[in-house]
């Protein structure tokens, strides 16, 4: 490595494993994370050196977010960073690491960022015998693998899981990238990633069944229906918490719940589990918030039992 920089470019002076110095990038997948942090890093005065991807769609993105960048094998692309952006799939994540490792891919030193969520830096060890620097740089963020991501960066979260050595580095790549760190105990990680995907991967399916009822309910335009009321339901949620709750559950309308059984058994059977499971979810925080009442609470539970009838 070269010698460190702050983050903003000012030289100070300390330990290479505190600060990164400008160094060169390498992505292993060209998914929709991998040349987006990339394209970021560059804004900071990092360089993309190799990208390696096999899907044509992979290829694509890495043509518009990393112009000019060689497209070359992962083993290449290990042989010519300092840095390596592993972003695949968290199936795969631990697989390729000890390939890399096993074909001595690694170089002494060199930094291996994975952006998995679900993993620390365990998943690395492998390589960190090698003596790579692991690092679990997780930006809490969906992608569309464009360059709205690299904009989206700015001020977004990121998990961040490093040895303590490494951990001043590794908040100032998150920083260079626009983002936040965030640390996050290893041991913590799955249940981190966990609750991310219980907001953001569940909230996407709760949308679209949403939107799929309301077509079915003949409302043209469910989105422009849907946006200002989810909009303030969110941030209500954001800011207040339990206290935001609202609607047949919380109020207790047993009747009304029913209603809704019932209709989606006969017009969306497949969207009545979820509503079953999220109901009585909703009822039990409510509860225990107080803006329940016990006996309501009995109601809402017969209403949402198979018959669908309230007492």
């Amino acid at each position: 490595m070269n010698a460190p920089h702050h983050p903003g470019g000012s030289g100070a002076p300390g330990r290479a494993e505190d600060r990164p110095a400008r160094l060169s990038v390498g992505v292993v997948g060209a998914g929709r994370v991998g040349p987006a942090l990339a394209a970021s890093l560059a804004l900071a005065g990092h360089r993309p050196a190799a990208v390696s991807g096999v899907s044509d769609a992979s290829r694509r993105r890495a043509d518009a977010l990393l112009p000019g960048v060689p497209l070359v094998d992962p083993a290449e692309v290990m042989a010519r960073a300092e840095l390596v952006l592993l972003t695949v799939p968290d199936d795969v994540l631990p697989g390729l690491v000890r390939g890399l490792a096993g074909t001595g891919a690694v170089r002494p030193g060199q930094l291996l960022v994975h952006t998995s969520g679900r993993y620390g830096t365990a998943v690395l060890d492998p390589a960190r015998r090698a003596g790579g620097l692991p690092l679990a740089l997780h930006p809490v963020m969906t992608f569309t693998g464009t360059s709205v991501d690299v904009q989206r960066l700015a001020g977004c979260a990121f998990g961040v899981t490093a040895p303590e050595e490494l951990r001043l580095a590794a908040e100032a790549l998150v920083i260079e990238m626009g983002g936040e760190p965030e640390w996050i105990e290893e041991s913590a990680r799955p249940l981190y990633h966990a609750a991310l995907a219980l907001g953001a991967n569940h909230l996407v399916t709760l949308v679209a069944q949403a939107m799929d009822l309301l077509r079915t309910a003949g409302v043209g335009a469910p989105d422009r229906m849907l946006g200002p009321l989810l909009g303030a339901a969110l941030d209500n949620a954001l800011r207040s918490g339990d206290a935001a709750l609202t609607g047949p559950v919380a109020r207790g309308d047993a009747g009304t719940v029913a209603a809704h059984v019932a209709e989606l058994r006969a017009h969306a059977p497949d969207a009545l589990p979820g509503y079953l499971a999220m109901a009585r979810a909703t009822a039990d925080r409510a509860l225990d918030h107080g803006t329940l009442r016990p006996e309501q609470a009995e109601r809402l539970l017969e209403a949402l039992s198979s018959d669908g009838e309230p007492a």
